[in-house]
């Protein structure tokens, strides 16, 4: 059976700092559920525990009590509304959420692409440098993945984000076709065995039909294995709802995915 669009576990609202928007709230997010009859939701606000050292100024507002202030969560028989959170991964491989915290959690989603963010995802060297971030995004999805954590309930998120490499659109593209398909094999199998959620983020999938080899090439690779896919729309404002079904029927069908390749959180 093809793989459905019923899902969406990348979820910001307006508790995020880069939203702040008023409309984007959790009876917001619920309707959006409700208008595309999805089954499961999750929120995932931008999360630094204060269990966690280095934490930037922007990081540290939002900690599990700034999350907290959008409980409780809508839900119905219809729709799971589930409380996770977005952290990051410093270029120290300092995870902004500590063992005991993963427990507060219905989802954790991780981004090892925040490579805008120089001095804190990756070095001023590497700014610069095509190759460098390509070694960086093997490198700290390595390191991610050696870490003893419950990856069951771990999303990886937008591993083609464009913020991967934002310089240009061409150096973007030219930086993804040096991943080496050794290293993505290897990556990949891994988190087949681990079990951890690989995202189709909609800002990833919303590529140019040209562009399209160069980005879905590492989710071809994830598939072949044994990979799990989920649907994150990552949303910051209400007005891009819109688009998700579209955007992700797209890459499900280019991908070929079916419902076997659906990663599930328990």
């Amino acid at each position: 059976m093809k793989y459905k669009f019923d899902h969406d576990f990348h979820i910001h609202s307006q508790l995020s700092l880069c939203s702040s928007d008023p409309e984007q709230n959790k009876d917001r997010i619920f309707q959006y559920a409700k208008d595309n009859k999805l089954n499961s939701i999750c929120v995932t606000d931008h999360f630094w525990d204060d269990n966690v050292e280095g934490a930037t100024n922007w990081y540290k507002i939002q900690n599990f009590e700034h999350l907290s202030e959008i409980k409780p969560l809508p839900s119905d028989d219809e729709v799971r509304f589930m409380f996770g959170c977005e952290t990051d991964f410093t270029k120290d491989f300092i995870l902004g959420i500590s063992d005991k915290t993963f427990d507060l959690f219905d989802f954790v989603i991780i981004p090892t692409t925040h490579m805008h963010m120089v001095g804190f995802v990756i070095p001023e060297e590497a700014a610069n440098s095509n190759e460098l971030r390509a070694e960086l995004w093997v490198k700290r999805l390595d390191e991610l993945l050696s870490r003893p954590l419950p990856f069951h309930k771990i999303g990886i998120a937008h591993l083609t984000c464009p913020l991967f490499n934002n310089t240009s659109h061409e150096n973007y593209l030219q930086t993804l076709d040096l991943l080496p398909a050794s290293d993505l094999e290897r990556i990949f199998s891994v988190c087949a065995e681990k079990g951890v959620g690989i995202e189709l983020n909609m800002t990833d999938m919303s590529f140019e039909d040209s562009d399209a080899d160069h980005v879905l090439r590492m989710y071809r690779i994830a598939k072949n294995c044994g990979c799990k896919f989920y649907c994150g729309s990552d949303t910051h404002h209400p007005e891009k709802f819109a688009r998700a079904a579209d955007v992700f029927n797209r890459a499900i069908s280019l991908l070929d995915l079916s419902e076997t390749d659906k990663f599930h959180i328990k």
